[in-house]
């Protein structure tokens, strides 16, 4: 089957079809609007997204794998159970997007906003976050070892049992955030 271009995959999710489990690998979909796709379980390695509208996509189990989505809208999207390894998530927008479980390791994660979002369990370690958002954040019981979060927005975030050893928090905003048994002795101010 030959690959789908460009305009099919974003008429096909105008019209309302799946493309749930398509190999969409290096494919470049940067600025098209592909809110509400069904993309679970697709492949999407090394395909290009930057600026992309996917609010509200079902990315769930998706193959995301080197994908660039520099600066996409990723409001409201599900991403539980996708591979995320190497993808680069800097400026982008994943308002009250679910990343339950996911591992974002490592990852560039510069200027994201994630308020709302539900990252309970994720694996965040040493990912670069400075100046992200996550204004009433998820994090329960998240990985965040030496992540990179000076001057993060955490207000009123859910830090409950978080794992912030060798975290950089310099001028990171924690008013009103639940700390309940994460030790902030370990992290670097």
């Amino acid at each position: 089957m030959a690959p789908m271009t460009r305009e099919q995959v974003v008429q096909k999710v105008q019209d309302g079809g799946s493309l749930a489990g398509f190999d969409l690998s290096n494919a470049d979909l940067s600025y098209s609007n592909l809110k509400g796709a069904n993309l679970k379980g697709a492949n999407l390695k090394n395909a290009h997204l930057q600026n992309t509208n996917l609010n509200n996509a079902d990315l769930s189990e998706a193959d995301l794998e080197n994908a660039f989505l520099f600066g996409s809208s990723l409001q409201g999207v599900n991403f539980e159970g996708a591979n995320l390894t190497g993808a680069n998530l800097q400026d982008t927008n994943m308002e009250k997007a679910n990343l339950k479980g996911v591992n974002l390791s490592g990852l560039s994660l510069f200027g994201a906003q994630l308020d709302g979002a539900n990252c309970e369990s994720a694996n965040l370690s040493k990912a670069k976050m400075k100046r992200a958002s996550l204004i009433e954040t998820n994090l329960r019981n998240a990985d965040l070892r030496g992540t990179h979060l000076q001057r993060a927005n955490l207000r009123k975030a859910d830090l409950t049992n978080a794992q912030l050893d060798g975290a950089k928090l310099l001028n990171a905003d924690l008013t009103g955030a639940k700390t309940q048994g994460v030790d902030l002795a370990g992290t670097v101010q």
